[in-house]
């Protein structure tokens, strides 16, 4: 579509050119501000990668290993060069998140739980791949447009390091080689931050109902209020989710616990999420994982999210008769990557996730442009 028309009303003038702003922007702006790439060493042990995590607020890092010893991530080769002499000086080999450092310390024998020090003495480097997200390293060259970056997250893509600097002519993708002097860390939460920003320029889109833009996914898989912490943890692994909602068991006695269960139409009560846990000691996570989601998470939740420095995370829903513009903010001020979408009674409809508020709004940006 033009950016102007001959003989178009004002309103009309608006609709066209506001996005078309959006549309020119670049990557490079989203990252202006972003600080240094956070990452730990190859020979880092669990329990240093956890405190990283921690104390950087982050929920995945990248590791870095020394060069020409290691197959990257999705065969990738991720290099940090000297900016001047072109040396190379790391090779990122791939991405660990707080999920990969759970579904460990589960482990896969049957639920009995030893050695936690030992377990968490492991080098990262040993773990990696076990998650799904950490087998791919994605990249996005500062002159990347936001639609294309967008393209890239719709697609279920979480992070993608951005070189400031590369001497590749790549646009967006799992790159055979890239190479730059430094990095930093592009996530589909600072996507959203950036589109809340200019909501001006969305209002076609973000007053238009989720229900209405498709953007509602079932089926639900979650866990019951009686799951232990530990066979959620297996569980989210087996499926590659990173967070589950909590629903109210059907029948406490008879129900299978410690698989997921299809949450929809049930009553939503919580939130289960991997990224919960990692305010948590790791001295008191081994008598934890065996505790109940709930227990958890109404008593534990609290104590670890003042060490992490932030509020307990409440449930956080949504009617599909309810704007996008609504659930844009909720996740941008909760700082959540889903929102469960309930009826008025509280029963589980569907969930939007970053992924899904991308893609819509992408869908519609791209509508304009034609």
């Amino acid at each position: 579509m033009q950016t102007t028309m001959m003989g178009a009303k004002n309103e009309n003038m608006h609709t066209t050119v506001e996005p078309q702003r959006l549309r020119d922007k670049k990557v490079k702006e989203l990252v202006s501000d972003k600080r240094r790439l956070v990452e730990v060493p190859y020979t880092a042990t669990l329990a240093h990668t956890m405190n990283t995590l921690v104390a950087n607020q982050v929920v995945a890092v990248p590791v870095a290993a020394p060069p020409g010893h290691w197959i990257g991530a999705g065969g990738s080769m991720i290099l940090e060069s000297d900016k001047h002499t072109g040396a190379v000086r790391k090779h990122y080999i791939g991405m660990v998140t707080m999920l990969d450092i759970l579904a460990h310390m589960a482990g896969d024998n049957g639920g009995e739980l030893s050695n936690m020090e030992e377990r968490m003495a492991v080098p990262v480097s040993s773990i990696i791949g076990h998650c799904l997200e950490s087998l791919s390293l994605w990249t996005l060259n500062p002159s990347t447009s936001i639609l294309d970056c967008m393209e890239v997250f719709s697609k279920g893509i979480h992070r993608a390091l951005v070189p400031l600097d590369s001497t590749m002519e790549n646009v967006a993708g799992v790159e055979l080689v890239e190479s730059a002097s430094t990095y930093k860390m592009l996530t589909q939460m600072d996507l959203m931050r950036f589109l809340k920003g200019h909501e001006s320029d969305l209002k076609h889109v973000l007053d238009r109902t989720l229900k209405d833009l498709g953007a509602i996914v079932e089926p639900i898989f979650g866990v019951t209020d009686h799951t232990r912490v530990i066979d959620a943890i297996k569980s989210m692994r087996a499926g590659s989710l990173n967070a589950v909602p909590i629903v109210e068991s059907s029948n406490p006695a008879t129900e299978d616990h410690s698989k997921l269960v299809n949450g929809k139409g049930r009553k939503v009560i919580g939130t289960f999420s991997a990224t919960d846990l990692r305010g948590c000691p790791v001295s008191h996570l081994q008598s934890w994982l065996t505790a109940s989601v709930m227990e958890y998470t109404r008593s534990l939740l609290s104590v670890s999210a003042n060490i992490a420095g932030s509020s307990p995370r409440e449930l956080v829903t949504s009617y599909a008769e309810s704007p996008l513009a609504e659930v844009v903010d909720k996740v941008v001020v909760n700082h959540v990557h889903r929102v469960w979408v309930v009826d008025h009674n509280g029963l589980l409809g569907g969930l939007v996730s970053l992924t899904d508020i991308i893609r819509v709004i992408r869908a519609s940006l791209l509508e304009l442009y034609i």
